[in-house]
């Protein structure tokens, strides 16, 4: 859609950083809920439209550190109350992040709350004593006291810049292969770089112990079938096509045509016998269309021996 698009990512506090490592299903919805809930009451309270929300999971830092934090895609505009019309967000702000960061606290608070009430959470090892209902309070407490980071970057450029960056950026693991500098087998350990943010961005290295290293990369392995990207509002499941459909019409765009028969176009009884073509790449596993193209490798011509 022809609107501008803006970045705004939701980060947890490290006081539960132990905490979420034993419930990360549990916790990891909580964080999607209470984002992406957040986002859509000051679209409703300051807009009075619903915005549109693609939300993705990350969970770790350069360091392989844990750091959960929710980046989120939000629509710079949204459908009005009532379906009629599209309400425009200006260009350059979005909303202001001190009270996004204070709305959300309380979301995930009120919502850790209910799921410690109802014993949902577990509690192993070092974290055994929070089966204390003070203790866990004191954690809270703490956790309270720190800075809720909500961040709100530039906004995008317009469409293409949006799915350019979802492309790449999406599907990333703890540590990609270009990070990974050297593998002593006789001392057993891995370098690999990183920035450090809290030097002005300068690249660094770092090796750490092969079971080291194991230990940190698994803490970014979700849970089984768990979806890290999601979307909500006016880019959610419930009548998206519809909402989107709308959308497109209020703002000016005409969606291209399906319907109309290109000059190429078999004719039907050619078409009836041939196989149907899928819309989208498969996977040659599951055959999910669910895909999304990153890069295309193309191979180079045959050299002539000639």
């Amino acid at each position: 859609m022809p609107a501008p698009y803006f970045h705004v990512v939701f980060t947890l506090p490290h006081a539960l950083n132990a905490l979420i490592a034993q419930n990360r299903r549990a916790l990891y919805n909580l964080l999607f809920s209470s984002a992406s809930a957040t986002l859509l009451t000051f679209g409703h309270q300051r807009f009075g439209a619903q915005i549109g929300i693609t939300a993705v999971l990350h969970t770790w830092s350069q360091s392989l550190g844990p750091h959960y934090h929710l980046h989120c895609i939000v629509t710079g505009g949204g459908l009005s109350r009532d379906g009629q019309s599209w309400r425009r967000i200006s260009a350059g702000y979005l909303f202001p992040v001190t009270a996004l960061s204070l709305v959300f606290r309380a979301k995930f608070r009120d919502g850790l709350k209910k799921l410690y009430n109802e014993r949902a959470l577990s509690f192993h090892g070092q974290l055994a004593a929070l089966h204390d209902p003070g203790e866990f309070r004191r954690l809270l407490a703490t956790a309270l006291r720190q800075k809720w980071v909500v961040f709100t970057k530039r906004p995008f450029g317009g469409p293409r810049e949006v799915l350019a960056y979802l492309s790449r950026y999406t599907h990333r693991v703890a540590i990609g292969n270009g990070r990974l500098l050297a593998l002593d087998s006789q001392q057993g350990a891995v370098s690999f770089s990183y920035k450090d943010y809290a030097d002005h961005h300068r690249r660094k290295i770092m090796t750490l112990s092969l079971p080291e290293f194991l230990r940190r990369f698994t803490l970014h392995i979700l849970p089984p079938r768990y979806v890290k990207i999601r979307h909500y509002g006016l880019l959610g499941n419930h009548q998206r096509q519809e909402k989107i459909a709308k959308a497109r019409r209020l703002l000016g765009v005409c969606p291209p045509e399906h319907n109309a028969q290109a000059p190429d176009t078999p004719a039907p009884e050619a078409q009836a016998a041939a196989p149907a073509k899928p819309l989208y790449p498969t996977c040659p596993h599951c055959g999910s269309a669910n895909l999304i193209l990153i890069e295309r490798h193309c191979r180079p011509p045959p050299l002539d021996s000639s």
